[in-house]
């Protein structure tokens, strides 16, 4: 592993650890050459389905693509970054158990929709608006009348 301070190959493994669900392991290490300490993390790499995409083309799964977007759709909200990692596993698990070779780029946007209107409220409003592209307030004013609708539903 590259030093990120220096750029030496040769390091120690100070500590290691495996999060809640033993699906990443988080290792400190040590520059044996200018001595600082970084962290290092280790995930079991699966075949991922390809994305294909609305205009028909395919596409890698990219977590940081997907964890990148929900930290804009969640950025000032009570929301950790441990959070949107579980929430991205969630979606992946899903892709895996799927067992199929692409999936629809639409498929995963609505699992997302879903289950970010559990999460919050507001992210997932803006989420919708720009996955939905919405092209004026008043598909703005649709998606909020339909999330308090369900959110009415859910209450009785």
């Amino acid at each position: 592993m590259k030093c990120p301070y220096c750029g030496h190959l040769d390091n120690k493994v100070i500590d290691s650890r495996l999060n809640k669900e033993c699906t990443i392991t988080r290792r400190r290490r040590s520059c044996l050459a200018c001595d600082q300490r970084f962290t290092t993390y280790e995930r079991l790499e699966v075949m991922m389905p390809m994305l294909v995409k609305k205009d028909g083309r395919r596409e890698a799964w990219d977590r940081h693509k997907m964890a990148v977007g929900l930290e804009k759709a969640c950025e000032k909200r009570p929301i950790s970054r441990d959070r949107i990692d579980e929430f991205v596993d969630d979606i992946e698990h899903r892709l895996q158990d799927i067992g199929s070779k692409e999936v629809s780029s639409q498929v995963i946007g609505e699992w997302v929709m879903e289950d970010l209107s559990k999460l919050d409220e507001v992210a997932y409003v803006r989420f919708a608006s720009v996955y939905r592209q919405f092209k004026d307030v008043n598909e703005f004013m649709d998606e909020l009348k339909s999330l308090l609708d369900s959110r009415r539903e859910n209450e009785h």
